[in-house]
């Protein structure tokens, strides 16, 4: 990823460990919409709302997939789609810059072994329907239903070891707590790689089943 893609993503986020909502929004961002539900261990229990989410699957270590995976939804969302209405020729020709849509946050990635899942939410100003389409086909739209996750939040770089240790440490509130864990794990990242690690807010959660 450029130093320019980086420090326009920056901007873009402007998230500077500012304090969570459950209302669907961090530092004045769109947030995947959830209520918490009760406190477990240092972990939370929270209720998330539906949400229309762009997503794409690659290949490889999971920070080298985070990049590549994060690099290719920035892309779409930073301009690289078109507009989904067709009309009939007329003239003169006008050109004009693709759509472009707003940042959310976090970025989630989930995945096994060295495939992996990496998303954005979408803005909820949109719906499948009226999103721009992809200038590839490997971004793809998802619509979750309503889901039960429990969730620990940590700061820090967020490297390979330390995800592995915070999931071995909700894994084990979770078994302590009597919490029967589905899909998972996934990993939440809501700041951009210029914030200061003890100001970044990441997150490791799983499905409740």
């Amino acid at each position: 990823m450029t130093s320019r893609l980086i420090k326009s993503i920056a901007t873009g986020l402007g998230l500077l460990g500012s304090q969570a909502s459950a209302e669907g929004s961090y530092n004045g961002y769109e947030a995947p919409p959830y209520q918490v539900e009760r406190e477990v261990g240092g972990a939370e229990v929270r209720l998330y709302q539906p949400h229309l989410t762009a997503e794409v699957t690659v290949k490889g270590a999971q920070s080298q997939a985070l990049r590549r995976g994060f690099s290719e939804l920035a892309g779409y969302i930073f301009g690289g789609n078109t507009t989904s209405a067709s009309v009939s020729m007329t003239t003169p020709v006008t050109q004009r810059p693709s759509e472009k849509i707003a940042m959310t946050t976090p970025v989630t990635q989930s995945g096994d072994g060295d495939i992996w899942t990496v998303s954005f939410t979408m803005p909820r100003e949109y719906t499948r329907e009226t999103l721009p389409v992809p200038n590839t086909d490997t971004i793809r739209f998802v619509e979750t239903t309503p889901e039960r996750q429990i969730v620990l939040r940590f700061s820090g770089i967020a490297g390979t070891a330390k995800l592995a240790k915070q999931d071995a440490t909700l894994q084990a509130i979770a078994a302590q707590a009597g919490v029967s864990l589905g899909a998972g794990p996934f990993y939440y990242f809501y700041d951009d790689p210029l914030t200061l690690p003890w100001n970044r807010r990441n997150e490791v959660a799983y499905v409740v089943e």
